[in-house]
């Protein structure tokens, strides 16, 4: 069995549901990284430092202490604490959606917080979702995978997700939202998102969340990690 597991993929992809769904099911500690990202960004608008300001941002980063606790019962499954603050209900609030993508491109932002989500990994028996973990936070990961589906199921996907939430939610803004997110994901100097060769590449457009669990349960149950060994 992988001890470390590195999933990437685009926003709405499903990776983090499925990231989550199976560490429970492995007994795994989940990582979403994206949560670091989240709480710069959170942290530089209650500051009122503007996010496009990279520098401040970047020195906000360097100097704020992240931790993640697990959480098993709990949805999600982990405390995000920011200097000692608990501020987990805080990660997704539109605010924080519509910066986050700004702050996460921040070349001197990412460095800040990448030993602080390597440690998170030296545990072990961790499953870790994001943009970049394979290719930058944990390129010796013993399994990686690449969560994918098309952009207008993961549009649904959110749609479904914030009526569900009691939220206000526009169809083709949320689209349009998801299509700018994967350009500049995609395009950022830094870190962009891109599959990797040695990634197990998985598409859940067609999938209920239960099925797109059994698929990556079966890729991580049958990977050979002497294979990554002998590579």
């Amino acid at each position: 069995m992988p001890n470390v597991i590195a999933i990437d993929g685009p926003a709405g992809s499903g990776k983090s549901s499925v990231s989550l769904a199976l560490a429970r099911r492995l007994g795994y500690l989940f990582v979403d990284t994206g949560a670091f990202y989240r709480a710069i960004t959170w942290l530089a608008l209650q500051r009122q430092i503007d996010p496009h300001n990279s520098a401040r941002v970047a020195a906000l980063a360097r100097q704020a202490h992240l931790d993640m606790h697990p959480r098993p019962s709990a949805d999600p499954p982990y405390t995000f604490l920011a200097d000692g603050q608990d501020i987990t209900a805080q990660l997704h609030t539109p605010e924080v959606d519509a910066y986050v993508s700004v702050v996460a491109a921040n070349a001197d932002v990412r460095a800040a917080i990448l030993d602080a989500q390597r440690q998170l990994a030296k545990r072990g028996r961790v499953i870790m979702a994001g943009r970049d973990i394979g290719s930058v936070v944990l390129p010796n990961a013993d399994l990686k995978i690449y969560i994918d589906a098309t952009l207008d199921e993961r549009a649904r996907r959110r749609y479904r997700q914030r009526l569900a939430e009691g939220k206000a939610a526009d169809l083709e803004a949320i689209r349009e939202g998801l299509r700018a997110r994967d350009q500049l994901d995609s395009s950022r100097d830094v870190a962009p998102l891109t599959r990797l060769p040695d990634a197990v590449y998985l598409d859940t457009s067609h999938m209920s969340l239960e099925e797109a669990v059994e698929a990556a349960y079966r890729i991580v149950t049958s990977h050979d990690c002497a294979d990554n060994a002998r590579a």
